[in-house]
């Protein structure tokens, strides 16, 4: 994408953080609300959205709910650009039924494949044997030589 200005974490983290009363970072909660609200070409890939997730729920201590939010936020805004909108757009649908972000990403990102394979059985591929989701996540076999 021509011209589109790509946004690291830390900038979407003083979007939507309020800001404490350090000067520096009021000034780049400004900067970041100038710079995103202005309605210019911007890009985001999926690496920084799990890291925005992380940031907000470990960091900061987000509700889930207030999460969500934010991230829907950013999928539904036109003049951003999200590395595979529609795999991001699974994903927090999944995020909303339950699923961890990044293994709904993950997720979302194999849906041209045959299965996901993964040793998380109770997190991971319980939840999505529950929710029915193409591709399957199995947990890995092994074949033993005799």
């Amino acid at each position: 994408m021509s011209g589109a200005i790509g946004l690291d974490t830390n900038v979407l983290v003083r979007y939507f953080v309020a800001p404490g009363d350090d000067v520096a970072e009021r000034q780049q909660c400004d900067q970041a609300r100038t710079l995103i609200d202005a309605g210019q070409p911007l890009k985001i890939c999926k690496t920084v959205l799990l890291e925005l997730e992380w940031v907000l729920r470990g960091y900061y201590r987000y509700a889930r709910s207030d999460i969500g939010r934010v991230l829907a936020w950013l999928v539904e805004q036109p003049h951003i650009t999200l590395e595979d909108r529609s795999a991001v757009g699974r994903a927090l649908a999944n995020y909303d039924a339950g699923f961890d972000f990044a293994d709904a990403l993950h997720h979302a990102s194999y849906g041209d494949c045959q299965q996901v394979a993964s040793f998380d059985d109770r997190g991971f591929a319980r939840r999505a044997e529950r929710l029915k989701l193409q591709p399957p996540v199995k947990l890995p076999t092994s074949r033993r030589r005799r």
